[in-house]
């Protein structure tokens, strides 16, 4: 890692809700649950990124979201992850997301900080079983 992972760092990404990131209910399309998990594990990298050198990466381990509220197409998602604690290369987040009216998801997420070659060099073997 390039400096300690600090405690209370955050990061945040938005997306405006168009078909591609929907599911349709009824007779409604809808922001899908998929989509803000992946829009909050951005926001989770995107609060680490400063402190991962070019060399790592972080995986996903663990998600326990839930979806509390329905985002139609055309408004403005915004997902912020902040980390509330490391330990050696877990790193464990609070993640929210919130459409234009209100919050829309909540929970937590876990990542682990990788080193790349190792990692492909695993999944290279993997492949070829």
């Amino acid at each position: 890692m390039s400096a300690p992972i600090p405690v209370g760092a955050t990061g945040t990404r938005s997306w405006t809700v168009d078909s591609s990131r929907t599911i349709v209910r009824g007779p409604v399309e809808v922001f899908s649950t998929p989509n803000m998990v992946l829009l909050m594990e951005e926001a989770a990298m995107d609060a680490l990124a400063p402190f991962i050198t070019p060399s790592q990466e972080a995986v996903g381990s663990t998600v326990d979201i839930a979806h509390v509220a329905a985002t139609p197409v055309g408004m403005r998602v915004t997902a912020t992850a902040t980390i509330t604690a490391v330990d050696r290369r877990r790193v464990s987040f609070d993640v929210e997301a919130h459409d234009d009216a209100e919050m829309i998801g909540r929970g937590t997420h876990e990542r682990f900080v990788i080193e790349l070659e190792p990692f492909v060099a695993r999944l290279g073997k993997k492949g070829q079983a």
